[in-house]
């Protein structure tokens, strides 16, 4: 053993994906999670989709399983809440229990849903969406015939609305915006999705905003900017989350839109490092510092940050990528939505690729139930490929990688 001790702050799948890579890469030192929820490190994907339904039971969710870490010697503290970390002293101070040693400092920390006040007397009918426990929750609500009120049309409340429609459970979602998912998949995309919700029987209404919600003996009103009330049996709340940054601001880091780091993951105080959710990493492709919210980032971001905390450059710059699974659909968004855009296949049936353009270079890439395109669009992004070339469903988009027609 080196004798070093390396301590997430978070025990989440940043911090999984990080202790697998610190162990793969060889070290050997003390590794510890420390995690305020009650459970060991877990996916938190399926909770919206396959847990939620009761198609994944709690062991599917298991990222990091109890005999891989007894042979990989790594720690795991559920539970407990980190107070502060004092950096030059080495010490991270952990409520109820003694101090913790710490060489290096991984803050994975996460978010926390975007809360709203509600009044009445029937809180457990108000619900959100981030945790194993906000899921079992949710999962007695969807019985069929019950009435479902969704504030928010981001991703995660569609893909709630998908299973609990899916389950019988009658389902309407409010959005503020025009189109749902707008500003993330464009609003051409954005109003495609909502039809396939909308054909599913589930009332999406959009440009609709929330005034309040309370809670009465039996149910949930939600009144509406238009002066309009919708009932409920219960309420999801699904509006974005927020990052946790607390207990970094306590420790004296830089905190702005998240924990603000360099593009190796590095804080503003030396041998503390932050990833996932929280981290708001610079960026050369964006130029700016930027914050992802999606698996993929926290996978990344936690490999790339365990090699930087063993003193290698490994910086992870690709472009975001994000799935979502509603309904029997499979959506892939990959790089950034412009409003210029190409479409191959047949968007009528929700079988088709969106090419976002910057002029003539390829920017985005969207796919329903058609991943490959995502594979081949991530060796094209930043090239110069003709709009003919794109929506023609007879060329092989593999064969551009390397073909004169694509111009780096």
């Amino acid at each position: 053993m080196t004798g070093r001790t390396f301590v997430t702050v978070g025990a989440g799948q940043t911090a999984a994906v990080a202790a697998r890579t610190l162990r793969r890469r060889g070290f050997d030192g003390r590794i510890v999670l420390v995690g305020d929820e009650r459970h060991a490190p877990y996916q938190r994907p399926p909770l919206s989709k396959e847990f939620l339904s009761g198609a994944d039971t709690l062991d599917a969710l298991a990222i990091l399983p109890p005999q891989w870490c007894a042979d990989n010697d790594v720690e795991i503290i559920t539970d407990t809440a980190v107070l502060r970390v004092d950096a030059p002293s080495g010490s991270i101070e952990v409520a109820g229990r003694p101090a913790l040693p710490a060489d290096a400092v991984l803050f994975a920390t996460g978010g926390q849903p975007r809360r709203l006040t509600v009044p009445g007397p029937r809180p457990d009918l108000v619900h959100y969406l981030r945790t194993i426990d906000d899921a079992q929750r949710l999962q007695r609500t969807l019985t069929p015939g019950r009435r479902l009120v969704i504030i928010g049309a981001g991703l995660i409340g569609l893909e709630i609305a998908s299973t609990a429609a899916t389950l019988g459970v009658q389902v309407t979602v409010l959005e503020a915006s025009d189109v749902p998912l707008s500003g993330v998949v464009g609003a051409r995309v954005g109003s495609e999705i909502a039809r396939v919700h909308r054909d599913r029987g589930v009332a999406v209404q959009t440009g609709i905003g929330v005034d309040g919600v309370y809670t009465t003996t039996d149910g949930v009103v939600i009144t509406c900017a238009d002066g309009t009330s919708v009932h409920a049996d219960a309420v999801v709340i699904g509006i974005g989350i927020t990052p946790n940054t607390a207990v970094a601001a306590a420790s004296g880091l830089e905190v702005e839109r998240g924990i603000v780091v360099d593009a190796q993951g590095r804080t503003s105080i030396p041998n503390v490092y932050a990833a996932g959710d929280v981290a708001s990493r610079f960026s050369a492709r964006a130029g700016r510092h930027v914050r992802h919210e999606h698996f993929d980032n926290a996978n990344r971001q936690g490999a790339a940050v365990a090699n930087a905390m063993l003193g290698r450059d490994a910086v992870n710059d690709d472009a975001p990528w994000f799935w979502s699974d509603q309904f029997d659909h499979n959506l892939q968004m990959l790089g950034a939505a412009t409003t210029d855009l190409v479409l191959r296949g047949d968007v009528d049936a929700f079988d088709f690729t969106a090419f976002y353009l910057d002029g003539d270079i390829l920017r985005g890439v969207f796919t329903v139930d058609r991943g490959e395109d995502v594979m081949v669009g991530r060796e094209l992004l930043g090239r110069s490929i003709e709009r003919a070339v794109l929506e023609d469903e007879d060329t092989d988009l593999w064969e551009l990688v390397d073909s004169e027609e694509v111009a780096s």
